[in-house]
C-alpha cells in the first residue's frame, strides 16, 4: 500500500483505486455509490477501459478503509482478482459521491 498523504482540511484524507476482474456489468457502480454514501464519503466511480473500474474517494480515514475493504470483494455477482490503490491529498471539492461517464 502507497504512503497515505493527510491534508490540513479536517483531517481528511483521499484515495484513487483501480478494480480489476469481473467487475463491468454486475451493478459495481451503483453499489459502490450506495457503499459510499453510507459511508459519508464525496468523490466518483467510473468504468475504464479493459473492464476496468476507478474509485476515488474522499472523506475520514476509518470510513475510507472500509470502503477499500469492500472494494476487494465488490457486489455479489463481481470477481475482483486486484485493487490497485494510491492515497493522496484530497483533491476537487466533491459535494457528493456519484457515477462519472
Amino acid at each position: 500500500m502507497a504512503a497515505k498523504t493527510r491534508s490540513g482540511k479536517g483531517g481528511r484524507w483521499c484515495f484513487r483505486a483501480v478494480v480489476h476482474g469481473h467487475v463491468q456489468g454486475v451493478n459495481f457502480r451503483y453499489y459502490t455509490c450506495v457503499k459510499a454514501k453510507t459511508l459519508d464519503l464525496v468523490g466518483y466511480v467510473r468504468n475504464l477501459s479493459r473492464g476496468r473500474v476507478e474509485v476515488v474517494a474522499q472523506g475520514q480515514e476509518r470510513s475510507l478503509q472500509r470502503l477499500l475493504s469492500w472494494l476487494h470483494a465488490g457486489p455479489p455477482l463481481a470477481h475482483v482478482s486486484q485493487v490497485d490503490v494510491c492515497w493522496r491529498s484530497p483533491e476537487g471539492e466533491y459535494q457528493h459521491f456519484g457515477v462519472r461517464y
